[in-house]
């Protein structure tokens, strides 16, 4: 049995200002119908695996939750409370697996990674099973077709194990850097080297041997910090002040360099790691001018361009090689040749204390969304939509007064020592430090629009008395 470990950690900065660090790239929709996260479960639709095991932050937690429940995948959701890079967190994983003396395989994957060539993908991981069940630990080297300075490289080295479990697949000679364009050309012509995906499998008891005689210190504060873990339904909570002390190191320079027993199986499967708004346009399908349009989009005279709208009309005119990305709060204007950099406009905006890096004006919760409409000198405005059955936690504000009119759908609100039903065009009334809760008892979304005023409207003037998501 295959035991899917999807790493979904990242930020995603380089595709602001859709992907933010409070609502990452691979939570998005960028590339098809399904968000990232759950196309690489897709992916995994006809192997015999178990239900995939994710290791995420803190603040993620029930975007992960809820798009795996989306689909009927319903694995353990380790929490990670500080990022320590992927030697760890695999760790973390490979820990978990073999507590009930089990000893799967681990797939590793990334969240964020598409793969068009699917069947060319299940090859590579059938093949690799022999391998990994011999006690390799195997990576997947993707097949370069440009000397691309972006990624890390595997050199191969002799051949394994033969042709006789149906793919390719070589010692590795070593790991390299991300190197300059001549050094990548180089690469290239020698057909030896292949791009580092990240992507591994290996049996679970295999990495933590390999871990503990490499990087004991590792395997030691991890397996620390599983002991001292809080279980809490999908939620495995590990203890901040535990794991905040272990080395943050990569697989590669923790385990991968070092070990003899390294393993790289070739991939040739159109695969991409979306690491910037080019990317997906590389990988998206377009028009007779090299065009991806999303959204209510109108074009003249041109080429080659990206444009992507959410809620308004956008035009344009004799552009060419150029990135347009349009969201309700922040707009990104690039040239194709220069969205690497965006990194530094999520910098900027970081250093100047603004919102937009981290937050979208549309912030969803585990409950249903708001969206706040509009924002002035002592009052906001959000609209609001709760999920049927859900419920916002019991809770009070010492500087704000909130008023609720329900749009669509029927609240159940409490309001202070009284809980009453309210439904559309009809509305309450909640004074500062007021108790109140609101939940949808209904079938259908609830929306309303929520009117606050008050000295100080930040979401930090909540205090949480009673919570369903274990926020209190």
């Amino acid at each position: 049995m295959i035991l899917p470990i999807i790493m979904a950690g990242g930020t995603g900065s380089r595709l602001w200002p859709l992907s933010r660090s409070m609502y990452p790239k691979q939570f998005l929709n960028i590339v098809g119908e399904n968000t990232m996260i759950q196309d690489t479960v897709h992916r995994l639709g006809n192997m015999d695996i178990s239900n995939p095991m994710v290791i995420c932050n803190q603040e993620h937690r029930f975007l992960v939750a809820e798009q795996l429940h989306s689909i009927g995948k319903c694995g353990d959701i380790i929490l990670e409370p500080v990022g320590r890079n992927t030697a760890p967190a695999i760790a973390l994983a490979a820990i978990r697996a073999t507590e009930k003396g089990e000893d799967p395989l681990l797939l590793v994957l990334a969240a964020d990674h598409v793969i068009k060539e699917v069947q060319h993908f299940e090859t590579a991981v059938h093949g690799a099973i022999g391998l990994a069940e011999k006690g390799n630990l195997v990576t997947f080297g993707i097949v370069p077709d440009a000397p691309e300075t972006g990624y890390g490289y595997i050199e191969r080295g002799d051949v394994c194990i033969g042709n006789n479990i149906g793919v390719d697949n070589f010692k590795v000679e070593k790991f390299v850097e991300k190197p300059d364009l001549k050094t990548a050309q180089e690469y290239l012509e020698t057909g030896k080297y292949y791009w580092n995906s990240g992507m591994f499998l290996f049996k679970a008891s295999r990495y933590l041997e390999e871990l503990e005689k490499y990087n004991p210190e590792i395997l030691k504060v991890c397996r620390e910090s599983m002991e001292s873990a809080d279980k809490d339904l999908d939620f495995i909570r590990i203890e901040e002040s535990i794991f905040a002390t272990c080395p943050s190191d990569s697989i590669d320079y923790a385990v991968m360099e070092k070990t003899d027993r390294a393993v790289v199986i070739p991939l040739d499967a159109q695969w991409s790691d979306i690491g910037s708004w080019s990317a997906i346009l590389d990988v998206s399908e377009t028009d007779e001018n090299g065009n991806c349009f999303s959204g209510d989009v109108i074009s003249h005279d041109s080429k080659n361009c990206l444009v992507l709208g959410e809620d308004r009309l956008i035009s344009v005119l004799g552009l060419e090689d150029i990135i347009v990305i349009d969201t309700k709060d922040a707009l990104l204007v690039a040239d194709k040749n220069q969205v690497q950099n965006v990194k530094h406009i999520v910098d900027e905006l970081k250093s100047s204390n603004r919102e937009e890096w981290k937050i979208h004006r549309e912030v969803y919760r585990p409950w249903g969304k708001y969206d706040s409409i509009d924002v002035g000198s002592r009052y906001q405005v959000k609209r609001i939509t709760v999920k049927p059955g859900a419920k916002l936690s019991v809770q009070k504000h010492h500087h704000r007064a909130e008023h609720w009119v329900v749009v669509t759908g029927t609240a159940s609100v409490t309001n202070g020592d009284n809980t009453f039903l309210v439904t559309e065009n009809e509305s309450t009334y909640i004074p500062i430090g007021q108790i109140h809760a609101l939940e949808n008892p209904g079938k259908v979304p609830l929306e309303l629009i929520e009117v606050q005023t008050g000295s100080y409207l930040g979401e930090d003037d909540i205090v949480r008395l009673e919570d369903n998501y274990g926020r209190a």
